[in-house]
């Protein structure tokens, strides 16, 4: 008999599922119970995943079957808005289930733990309800975070996003043919992720997204000012010190590049640039939208949950630069 927990997938079709059944499958003290998908329903999930060893297949799960389960934990990889009626079948067959939402559907919700744990972990008080933050979101927060408390206004932040980040579902923003030679603006003002942010941090964000023509992978240049004049070696030394322990945060001199970046679990944050008079501050951070933006948060909030090292599983330690 398995002493390892459980953990149930719904929304496994998904890029991020896919990323989160890699990251469960090589886990040691965790094993997939259940993936659900309605388009894949039957068919064995080494079919689709590379690398995957077992029989387990995809099944096409009711709500209420998802909370009948029994799983130790279930992560819904779902659309917005879809959450809901999921959380309250869970919530009437199984409520000591660990729930981690992928999802906007719970970010605002204060009884639900917002898990970017970097910043949030201190807070963590054993919830079973997790909201992952969003991909967009953590990149933000990240490069922000250092000097909340120095700010003179709104930090002005321009995202570009690889296509993975509009999902599966056929839209304007995951057509490669629209998105050849192209930057697609989108969402220009009120973002749910502008919200998210400012909510987080408590100050006013203002968020510019944009999809290119990359599959994977997030840039986000970040303008802030500053209330007194500081030096370069000031900002560096700052960030660093922030980050000093977090083994997925680099902090580096030159600007990160999103193609050094996809495919690996961490975050990369440098490029940091002074205005004349030293009160204006540009930042950059790149971070992989389906793994630190997604999957790998999941994990380590996952991790953090069942009492587990934060870190396990995570294949990547980047180190501090």
């Amino acid at each position: 008999m398995s002493n390892k927990k459980t953990v149930g997938i719904v929304g496994a079709r998904g890029h991020t599922g896919a990323e989160l059944i890699r990251l469960i499958a090589c886990h040691p003290h965790l094993e997939l119970a259940f993936v659900s998908s309605r388009e894949l329903a039957g068919q064995k999930v080494s079919d689709h995943i590379a690398g995957f060893v077992g029989d387990l297949c995809y099944e096409n799960l009711s709500h209420e079957q998802v909370g009948g389960k029994g799983a130790d934990a279930v992560i819904l990889a779902l659309p917005n808005g879809k959450a809901v009626e999921l959380v309250a079948a869970i919530d009437a067959q199984a409520p000591d289930t660990v729930v981690v939402d992928l999802s906007a559907d719970y970010r605002f919700d204060e009884h639900w733990y917002y898990g970017l744990p970097e910043l949030t972990r201190q807070k963590y008080a054993g919830e079973k309800r997790i909201s992952n933050p969003g991909c967009y979101a953590t990149a933000m927060q990240l490069a922000i975070a250092p000097l909340l408390g120095r700010l003179a206004g709104p930090p002005q932040c321009f995202g570009v996003s690889g296509y993975s980040g509009a999902g599966t579902s056929p839209s304007d923003k995951n057509n490669t043919e629209l998105l050849r030679d192209n930057l697609m603006p989108y969402a220009l003002t009120d973002h749910m992720h502008e919200r998210e942010v400012s909510r987080q941090l408590r100050v006013p964000v203002e968020f510019i997204p944009h999809v290119a023509p990359h599959f994977r992978g997030i840039t986000m240049t970040v303008n802030l000012w500053l209330q007194q004049a500081m030096k370069i070696d000031e900002v560096r030394a700052l960030y660093r010190e922030r980050y000093a322990t977090e083994p997925l945060i680099r902090i580096l001199d030159e600007a990160p590049w999103v193609s050094r970046i996809a495919g690996r679990h961490g975050v990369e944050i440098g490029g940091f640039t002074l205005a004349p008079g030293g009160k204006r501050l540009v930042v950059v951070a790149t971070l992989d939208n389906l793994l630190k933006g997604a999957a790998t948060q999941a994990m380590q909030n996952l991790n953090l949950a069942f009492g587990f090292d934060e870190f396990t599983a995570i294949p990547e330690n980047p180190g501090q630069v």
